[in-house]
């Protein structure tokens, strides 16, 4: 008869002291592995003193391996990150948000996943979701807090300026001459735009169901011609009536449009190297013109002044700057600029928030192309994160002057 239960034999004592062993030590693991993520959480830090605003800008530190997020008023959002580990390094330089992705997969490292993908440079180098062993450790790009990416993938968009920095940087407040002003009235002039555009969309539709209620009138000719001539000539200026209408809701949205762009952030780079100037609105080239840098051989550093927000007067625009080489010669940097007169009436009163200068001793990078705002990178630092991926066909970025050795600059971009 088979029995109902088995008694195990005794393990011998040999093996008993092993267990113990092997328990305390996964115990440890545990512990090691859920002190190590607690300390991970708390390391995320957001202000909790004001309510925050719409990010305007996010400092990567390669030293401190750290991302800080910054609205009009301050920072908002920090946490660690992983760049590139060596010989794959994280560019330092100045990028923008080109690209966001929620599902992202590599096709040029095994496919791998990369939640909450925003991307800086078309060749490959983004910020994403990703493992943070306390070190740098991507191939390139900046890995961030799962959570974290994607709380910051959902407050920010296209263009927000990102900063990697070889160390510790933050901007502070800026007042200069030669920093651009506001166009006066331009706020109040998109909104005024923008409700015409909307009441010329509402006369339209008003013409349009007017014209549709006597479509049918043109189906009756034939029998009751005569009788329905009135109604017919009614149809008649019905239809003029809805492309008048159509016609005026055409022109009030191109209208609106227009204002609006004039609200877009406008930047500007200078490059000492070049000794040329550059404006792009909404990732579009604008124009190009030679300026002046006195002392042109001595260095200027790299600097990015941004437009934080309007004061209280319409004119006025409150500015600060980042010093990516930490030597604080912004001001002195802007003094040394001298901007052709016919170049300055140009771009009077282009700024708006978030509008950008960059100054720099470097020229642009071949990464600035279609679809991207300037990049800038440093050159004394290692780029191993660019070099290793592949490039496409390059773009060309023209600015309408092509100079005897082909356009200022053009990037390339792939599939990653």
């Amino acid at each position: 008869m088979t029995p109902r239960f088995v008694i195990p034999k005794r393990q011998p004592a040999w093996l008993r002291p092993v267990r113990v062993v092997a328990c305390l030590a996964a115990l440890v693991v545990a512990d090691h592995a859920g002190a190590a993520a607690a300390r991970n959480e708390r390391r995320i830090e957001s202000i909790e003193s004001r309510a925050a605003g719409a990010p305007v800008m996010a400092i990567i530190s390669l030293r401190s391996q750290r991302i800080t997020v910054y609205d009009a008023d301050g920072w908002i959002l920090r946490a660690p990150v992983s760049s590139g580990q060596k010989g794959r390094e994280t560019p330092a330089g100045i990028f923008s948000v080109i690209q966001k992705e929620a599902e992202h997969y590599s096709n040029l490292y095994d496919d791998a996943y990369m939640p909450h993908m925003q991307r800086i440079t078309w060749s490959g180098i983004a910020l994403h979701g990703g493992p943070l062993p306390g070190h740098a450790a991507s191939h390139g790009c900046v890995r961030l807090p799962y959570d974290f990416a994607a709380r910051l993938f959902d407050a920010t968009r296209l263009g927000m300026r990102v900063i990697v920095a070889p160390g510790d940087v933050a901007p502070v407040e800026i007042a200069h001459p030669a920093l651009l002003a506001p166009k006066p009235g331009a706020a109040a002039l998109a909104a005024t735009r923008a409700a015409e555009a909307d009441e010329a969309t509402r006369k339209a539709d008003q013409a349009r169901l007017a014209a549709t209620r006597l479509a049918d009138v043109e189906a009756q000719l034939a029998a009751a011609k005569a009788e329905l001539q009135p109604n017919v000539d009614a149809a008649a200026a019905a239809r003029e009536a809805l492309a008048a209408a159509e016609a005026a809701r055409g022109a009030a949205v191109q209208a609106s449009r227009e204002a609006a762009r004039e609200l877009e952030p406008v930047s500007v780079f200078i490059s000492r190297k070049t000794q040329r100037l550059y404006v792009r609105r909404a990732f579009q080239p604008v124009l190009e013109s030679p300026v002046e840098i006195k002392d042109a051989d001595r260095p200027i550093g790299t600097h990015l002044f941004t437009a934080m927000a309007r004061t209280n007067r319409d004119t006025d625009m409150r500015w600060s700057v980042v010093s990516l080489d930490g030597d604080g010669g912004a001001k002195s940097a802007l003094d040394r600029i001298v901007i052709p007169q016919d170049v300055l009436d140009r771009i009077a009163g282009m700024a708006s928030p978030r509008s950008s200068l960059i100054v720099s001793d470097e020229e642009l990078s071949r990464e600035t192309g279609t679809g991207t705002d300037f990049v800038v990178l440093m050159s004394g630092e290692p780029q191993g994160g660019i070099k290793f991926r592949r490039r496409a066909p390059a773009m060309e970025a023209r600015y309408g002057r092509r100079t005897p050795w082909g356009w200022p600059f053009a990037g390339g971009f792939s599939r990653w």
